[in-house]
């Protein structure tokens, strides 16, 4: 796979200088799936600029997420028409939306599509993630029939974690890369 075939998805307010996202992107030449609005996110534009996307991929891509991009990608996996397309997904620090907290900062994404996704993903949880507990973690990778990995206490697994360019994070995505390739 070349590396304009990883999409990198944000979560809300994009990810800033020092995430492992923008790291990656730098270091890797991923592409970042830039959305409209990333300060006032709407479930279905996101959805919909990640079907564009997708759509205009010329083969198979693989998607690293972070917090409100694994929602996105849960919810987007349940109406696709191209999610066949996708080789893997590493879905990092889930933002839980329906817990209360996160619910006020973020409208209109709840509920959480739990349906299995239609591809191998790995979910990474934080013991100490402040937007989302490490059994809700647990139980969304289970719903979306992925495998959990708990990293600890690293909180949000963002840029205040100071993971750089996250070398077990990477490992997981290449294990995701190479366990589907032709």
């Amino acid at each position: 796979m070349n590396p304009s075939d990883v999409l990198l998805l944000p979560g809300w307010q994009n990810s800033t200088e020092g995430h492992w996202q923008t790291e990656w992107e730098q270091a890797h030449g991923y592409r970042r799936v830039e959305q409209h609005d990333w300060m006032a996110p709407k479930r279905g534009d996101w959805s919909a600029r990640l079907e564009e996307v997708v759509a205009d991929a010329p083969g198979p891509v693989v998607l690293a997420a972070h917090s409100l991009g694994c929602i996105l990608v849960a919810w987007w996996a349940a109406h696709s028409r191209h999610a066949h397309k996708v080789r893997g997904a590493l879905l990092v620090a889930p933002g839980d939306v329906e817990q209360p907290d996160v619910a006020a900062l973020i409208h209109g994404w709840s509920p959480i599509a739990r349906q299995a996704l239609p591809f191998p993903a790995i979910v990474v949880a934080s013991s100490d993630d402040p937007y989302c507990t490490l059994a809700r973690a647990r139980a969304l990778a289970d719903g979306w029939g992925a495998r959990c990995v708990d990293v600890g206490a690293h909180g949000h697994l963002n840029a205040a974690s100071g993971l750089g360019l996250w070398p077990q994070g990477h490992a997981l995505l290449h294990s995701l890369m190479a366990e589907h390739n032709d």
